[in-house]
């Protein structure tokens, strides 16, 4: 799954922030993996305290990763993921921002799972930047971090760029989608543009079976995708 979740505050609730809306559409769907964006981490309009990554986590019986982009309200903003399977190893990769351009710094938030003995594959979330520019050159870095990866990547995210786009044609590249005439995920009442994607490399190690846009309508801005996988 991957699923921009607002911060878990529901748009048509004011400020309310309603981690057990976002925990609910996770559990209803029962994915092995979950990449997040918009999280929030002990910031003022969350609630001081309240790791929404880790609460996520507790919620859903799932282990978790948090990888802060910026600074927010005395907190930190970022993107996680969810997994239930043990995480073996996570790191947080930092995307690049043209200074003429300028921008919020982006992240990645990267794991290494096993998913059955012996099979082990990198798991990723991330959210691009509005700025065009920006978006080009940050879905070069991520061609080139994952370049040499000798494991199976399936990354999740949302890029804020349509399938017609410079930067997705780019990632099609290097990556294979888990749909190519992708439902659409915003807004979330009669959505009419796809910019939340799951996508895979190489070809050869991943099998799409089916992808799916959840019709959620309360819980965030954005609806859900799930992809069914198979990895070979």
């Amino acid at each position: 799954m991957t699923y921009n979740i607002h911060h878990c505050n529901p748009p048509s609730a004011g400020t309310t922030i309603d981690v057990a809306a976002i925990a609910r559409v996770i559990t209803n769907e029962k994915p092995d993996l979950v990449a997040l964006q918009e999280v929030d981490v002990n910031t003022e309009r969350s609630g001081n305290g309240l790791n929404q990554a880790r609460e996520l986590a507790r919620q859903t019986g799932m282990r978790f990763f948090f990888a802060k982009a910026i600074d927010h309200q005395g907190g930190d903003y970022g993107v996680a993921i969810l997994s239930r399977f043990p995480i073996i190893d996570s790191t947080r990769l930092i995307l690049p921002v043209d200074p003429a351009v300028g921008g919020e710094t982006r992240t990645i938030a990267a794991i290494t799972v096993e998913i059955a003995r012996g099979k082990r594959i990198i798991f990723a979330s991330t959210h691009l930047d509005l700025k065009e520019q920006n978006r080009l050159t940050q879905a070069d870095q991520i061609i080139n971090l994952f370049k040499g990866s000798n494991l199976p990547v399936i990354l999740g995210g949302d890029f804020n760029a349509l399938s017609s786009s410079r930067v997705i044609q780019l990632l099609d590249q290097h990556f294979v989608r888990s749909c190519q005439d992708c439902q659409p995920t915003i807004p979330v009442r009669n959505p009419n543009r796809a910019i939340d994607f799951i996508m895979f490399k190489p070809a050869s190690a991943v099998k799409p079976i089916a992808t799916r846009v959840i019709d959620e309508q309360y819980a965030s801005d954005h609806l859900p995708v799930v992809a069914e996988l198979d990895v070979l």
